[in-house]
C-alpha cells in the first residue's frame, strides 16, 4: 500500500545494486554524522573545530580561541595535517562541480528533467565555489581528512545523482509530476541559502576575527537559517530528480545539518550570555 503510494511520487528503483547499495550509504553515512554532531563528535572545519566540552562564557566581542583552545590547537597542529580554510574548502567542491559539467559532454542526450536535475548540481557547486572566493571570510583552516572526507563525498553523491537519473531516460516517469514543485524549491533554498552567508561575511569587519551573534534575515529566528535553506534546495534537487537516490540523499544531509545546527547552537550559547534563548537552531519556534 505504502510503496504503490510511494511510486506514484518516484522511479522504481533501478536494478542496479551499486545505485541500491549509495542509497542506503548515503542516508546511513549522513544520519550518523548528524548523531555524531550532537554528540559532540564534529567535522573538523568552521567553528566547531576543537570544541571543548567545558562551559565557557563570553561577550558578543570574546573570541573562541581562550588559553585552553589554543593549546589544544598546537597540539593537534603537531598531529593533523591541514590546509588553509579557503583552500580546503575549494578542493572540497571543485570535483562534484567537476562532475556537473562533465554531465553535459558525458551524456549528450536527455529530457527536461535530466537537463534541470544536473543544472541544478552545477549552479549549487559553482555557487558554493563562488561563494569561498567572493564571499566568505575564512581566516582559519582544515584538517585535510575533513577535506577529503566532504570532497569524496560531494563528488560521490553528485555523480551518482546524475547518473541514476540517466538510468531512468528508458522508465516512464512517475505519476505526479515534481520537477515543476522542485525548481523554484532549489531557487528559493539556494538565494536563501547565498543570503545569509552574505550577511555571516558582513559581521566582520576587515582584519577581524572575533566571532559574533548573527543578525538579520532568519537569523533572529533560528541560528543557522543557511542550512535550513540548504534543504530546502537539496529537497527541490529531489523533486525534479524524483529518484530514490536523491530523496535518501537529502533526507541524509538533512539529519547532518540538524545535528550540525543543534551544536552551533549550543556553541553560541557557551560563548555567548547574551544569546537570545528563544533562537532555535534551525526550525523557526520548532527546532
Amino acid at each position: 500500500m505504502v510503496l504503490s503510494v510511494l511510486l506514484k511520487f518516484i522511479y522504481p528503483p533501478p536494478a542496479s545494486v551499486v545505485i541500491t547499495a549509495m542509497s542506503v550509504i548515503s542516508f546511513v553515512s549522513l544520519s550518523n554524522a548528524g548523531w555524531m554532531e550532537t554528540k559532540g563528535k564534529h567535522m573538523q572545519y568552521s567553528k566547531l573545530r576543537n570544541v571543548g566540552k567545558k562551559s565557557a562564557t563570553a561577550t558578543a566581542t570574546a573570541t573562541d580561541d581562550d588559553d585552553d583552545d589554543k593549546k589544544k590547537k598546537k597540539k593537534d597542529d603537531k598531529e593533523n595535517a591541514k590546509l588553509s580554510g579557503k583552500v580546503g574548502m575549494i578542493v572540497a567542491y571543485t570535483p562534484a562541480f567537476l562532475a556537473g559539467v562533465s554531465s553535459f559532454f558525458l551524456f549528450p542526450d536527455g529530457d527536461l528533467r535530466f537537463t534541470l536535475l544536473r543544472s541544478a548540481v552545477t549552479i549549487h557547486f559553482f555557487k558554493r565555489l563562488f561563494e569561498v572566493l567572493f564571499v566568505h571570510k575564512i581566516s582559519g583552516w582544515m584538517d585535510v581528512e575533513a577535506m577529503t572526507t566532504i570532497s569524496l563525498s560531494y563528488f560521490l553523491s553528485s555523480s551518482t545523482m546524475i547518473y541514476t537519473q540517466n538510468l531512468m531516460l528508458q522508465l516512464p516517469e512517475p505519476t505526479v509530476d515534481l520537477k515543476y514543485v522542485g525548481v523554484p524549491l532549489f531557487l528559493v533554498g539556494i538565494g536563501g541559502n547565498f543570503y545569509h552567508h552574505y550577511l555571516l561575511s558582513r559581521l566582520r569587519a576587515k582584519g577581524e576575527k572575533q566571532y559574533k551573534i548573527p543578525q538579520g534575515g532568519l537569523f533572529n529566528l533560528v541560528i543557522c537559517p543557511h542550512y535550513l535553506f540548504e534543504i530546502l534546495g537539496f529537497f527541490g534537487i529531489s523533486c525534479i530528480s524524483q529518484t530514490v537516490y536523491s530523496l535518501s540523499f537529502t533526507l541524509g544531509t538533512t539529519f547532518y545539518l540538524m545535528g550540525r545546527s543543534s551544536a552551533t547552537r549550543d556553541w553560541y550559547q557557551s560563548k555567548f550570555e547574551d544569546f537570545p534563548k528563544d533562537v532555535k537552531a534551525l526550525i523557526p519556534y520548532i527546532f
